[in-house]
């Protein structure tokens, strides 16, 4: 059936009364606001030393902290020359990057369904029919229509299903963001970790040779004074053993470095036969750790954001499932040319158009909306519940690291000490035994106690630099929660920088 278009005006009307029932719409659901956390006032750990606890500022949104990469604080520029590698070339942020990109993708789609969709299509049609006769007395069954149309559907989204639907979208996408911000963080703690673990090894190394060249040139010695018969054949088995229990930790020491350099290869993108780091002892102390209030924690992890901004998607998919209580106001519209011959098809008479607004309403389903909605609201309190975990995690990862890096620091002290008196013994025992006090028993026991005093010594050193790499990965090495994408930008398809 043809029909007449409509006049400017009553189209006019048309579309006033749909923008109208939008406007007038709500969003119906909860709305949102961020869950409290277990917040304490302090960190039970004490400022570093120097520090007063007043100088330690509240959390700020706009805050001036240092930004950029948090190795640097350990000066070494070896390692931010690793460090600058796992951002373009580790797979695990690839991946991570990979599901951020998609999590986006998803958001604008959601956001499509503001838009009417147009479709459009080209049809002939053949229907046969109860004969005629024709002006030339002949009969035919036969019509063959052809259709050019245009539909063009369109949800008003009156009760904010679709808001909601867009709001859990975003919400999720800025989740990924900070799923990817984690990786990342997560990544380079590691590589620092493994570099400080392997430089550790380095020092023992040199260590362990140190020693096992001057426990050679001390079992020399006392072989010749067994060969002058001034000491028995044990003295000269014990010197034996030392150096040879001394060179196996020294060549143990390998297998470990080897693992600590394969790891440090993938993490860098690249296949272990490929990397080969050259051998330096460590030399660093740790940084001092950033002041911070535990409120600020909050603001500076993105596994807490990533959390967060997932409570908020669940709270937005509570206020879609509440939306379908409620009827759906659908417009549709067509438009088109349609005619029994192709030579006059696109003319006027051909023209065909209809439009009309429908309201679609769910009468019975079983009770399958009311499940909906209380799964919605049990995903919401799982997602508060884990929001509040992870920011209690957070506080005991950061009491851990203020901790151990108090604790370390004071048994680094008494280390030194020790090492000192154990390098005294040493020296002392040597003596004796060359003066023939001793038996070498004497002598190996403290070069033994010596050893494992430095080498403990070095050992208590990697603690103290992992523990700091530890620490500011809890703190979240710089990261801020301003810097997760905007909603505007996750809805456009922007892909903005995320540091």
């Amino acid at each position: 059936m043809r029909h007449a278009p409509p006049s400017g005006q009553a189209a006019a009307r048309a579309a006033m009364t749909a923008v109208t029932l939008v406007v007038a719409g709500c969003a119906v659901g909860p709305k949102y606001a961020r869950p409290s956390a277990p917040v304490p006032p302090t960190f039970k750990e004490a400022p570093p030393p120097g520090q007063r606890p007043e100088d330690w500022k509240s959390a700020e949104p706009r805050d001036a902290a240092p930004r950029g990469p948090w190795w640097e604080a350990f000066g070494d520029p070896e390692l931010s020359a690793l460090e600058a590698q796992v951002d373009v070339a580790n797979q695990e942020v690839a991946i991570a990057e990979a599901n951020y990109r998609v999590a986006r993708a998803l958001a604008r789609g959601a956001r499509a369904d503001y838009f009417p969709t147009l479709t459009g299509g080209a049809g002939v049609t053949v229907a046969k029919g109860p004969p005629r006769t024709g002006t030339d007395g002949g009969t035919s069954g036969h019509v063959t229509t052809f259709a050019v149309p245009f539909d063009l559907a369109w949800e008003a989204d009156v009760f904010g299903r679709i808001r909601r639907n867009v709001e859990a979208s975003v919400a999720d996408a800025q989740a990924s963001a900070a799923d990817l911000e984690s990786a990342r963080l997560s990544l380079h703690a590691e590589l620092a970790t493994d570099w400080f673990i392997l430089r550790g090894v380095d020092a023992q190394k040199r260590l362990l040779d140190d020693s096992v060249e001057s426990y050679a040139k001390a079992l020399e010695l006392t072989r010749r004074r067994h060969e002058q018969g001034i000491v028995s054949g044990v003295d000269v088995a014990q010197a034996e053993t030392l150096l040879e229990t001394t060179r196996v930790d020294a060549t143990d020491l390998l297998v470990t470095r080897a693992q600590l350099e394969h790891a440090i290869a993938v993490l860098t993108g690249r296949p272990p036969a490929l990397v080969t780091i050259p051998v330096m002892p460590l030399q660093a102390t740790p940084p001092p750790p950033p002041a911070m209030l535990p409120s600020e924690l909050l603001e500076r992890r993105p596994d807490i954001a990533a959390a967060e901004r997932r409570v908020a998607a669940v709270n937005a998919r509570v206020g879609v499932a509440t939306a379908g209580f409620f009827p759906r106001l659908l417009l549709a519209a067509s438009a088109g040319f349609q005619g029994t011959s192709l030579s006059n098809l696109f003319s006027a008479p051909s023209r065909i158009w209809s439009i009309g607004p429908s309201l679609v309403q769910t009468l019975f389903d079983g009770g399958r909306r009311r499940a909906s909605l209380e799964q919605a609201r049990a995903a919401y309190d799982a997602a508060v519940a884990e929001y509040r975990q992870s920011a209690l995690g957070a506080f005991q990862e950061v009491e851990d690291g203020l901790a151990g890096q108090r604790i370390l620091g004071v048994e680094a002290d008494q280390q030194a000490v020790a090492v000192a008196a154990a390098d005294r013994l040493a020296g002392i025992a040597r003596n004796r035994y060359q003066g023939g006090i001793t038996t070498y028993l004497e002598v190996v026991t403290a070069e033994a106690a010596a050893l494992n005093n430095h080498r403990a010594s070095v050992q208590l050193l990697v603690r103290r630099m992992t523990t700091s790499v530890g620490l500011i990965k809890a703190l979240g090495g710089g990261w801020t929660e301003a810097s997760l994408p905007a909603a505007a930008d996750v809805r456009s398809g922007a892909a903005p920088g995320l540091r």
